[in-house]
């Protein structure tokens, strides 16, 4: 059912919000990634404002659907988004990195409720979405298994295994999302290690592939409800984002894939990001 433009409205609204917060952690942490966060804050918007089948005073409920964060440095988007839902105290993102804290540069699943795994080695949430798909069949469960990656993590052999085991076990209850940015640490994607044709390479183990604009939250949820009406095989969403969205100044800047905006900087951004969506923050933005 295609969302109104009240819904998509209010999920762009949330997306901002998410925007705001990760810039308020970051410059507060003074460490941590920046680009791919800002630019998953819609898929992360639409997963938990309105795709998820979740409980946020409930995280452990049985019959939720499991999100995995692969590309676990990319966290802070997640945290922002999981405290405008109502896990925690949105003021408690300013803690993040930092001694002690449940909010850890990397997704530590023990320290925090609500998280699915533990990531930091790139190339593993793939296989743990095999694994637990695999089991929620065997139990005859309906839980559905999203799970989300980097294109560069695509380098790690690790992701290939997995590919050609959900696509043997035709597991269609994953749907992976590829956060299809073209940049990472050392450069653009292409130049480090050229991924294209990703389409075609998915698709040769039998998956099924839809690419959209993952900065177009109505088109991003319609692609995940589009997946859920394949039953033969896995799909993989290819979402193309744009790192650094919302900052007109680093986006597509690869520089900006893992440090944070100093306090100048964080400033500017939060009044380009105020600007943009007509509001002022709140205090924790």
């Amino acid at each position: 059912m295609a969302l109104t433009d009240t819904q998509t409205a209010t999920l762009e609204k949330h997306a901002e919000e998410i925007r705001e917060t990760i810039i308020s952690m970051l410059v507060e942490a003074g460490s941590g990634h920046t680009a791919g966060p800002l630019g998953m804050a819609d898929m992360f918007s639409a997963f938990y404002f309105h795709i998820l089948k979740h409980n946020p005073k409930e995280p452990d409920w049985s019959e939720r659907d499991r999100l995995i964060l692969s590309n676990g440095h990319t966290v802070p988007v997640r945290y922002a988004a999981m405290a405008h839902a109502g896990y925690f105290p949105i003021k408690e993102c300013l803690t993040l990195r930092k001694f002690g804290s449940r909010l850890q540069g990397h997704p530590e699943r023990s320290r925090l409720p609500g998280l699915e795994t533990t990531s930091g080695p790139l190339g593993e949430g793939l296989s743990q979405a095999d694994g637990m798909a695999y089991a929620f069949r065997m139990d005859n469960k309906k839980n559905h298994i999203y799970v989300m990656m980097g294109d560069g993590e695509q380098d790690e052999g690790n992701v290939w295994e997995a590919v050609f085991f959900a696509g043997k076990y035709a597991l269609s209850n994953i749907t992976a999302v590829i956060d299809r940015n073209n940049i990472q640490i050392d450069g653009m994607t292409e130049d480090v290690m050229p991924l294209e044709s990703l389409r075609a390479k998915y698709e040769a183990f039998n998956w099924h592939v839809i690419e959209v604009n993952g900065n177009d939250i109505p088109e991003f949820i319609s692609a995940v409800e589009q997946a859920k009406a394949i039953y033969e095989k896995p799909t993989l969403i290819i979402a193309h984002t744009i790192p650094g969205k919302g900052i007109p100044e680093i986006e597509f800047d690869y520089h900006w894939h893992g440090k944070p905006p100093n306090k100048e900087e964080a400033k500017r951004f939060l009044k380009e990001l105020r600007t943009a969506g007509g509001r002022v923050p709140h205090e924790y933005a």
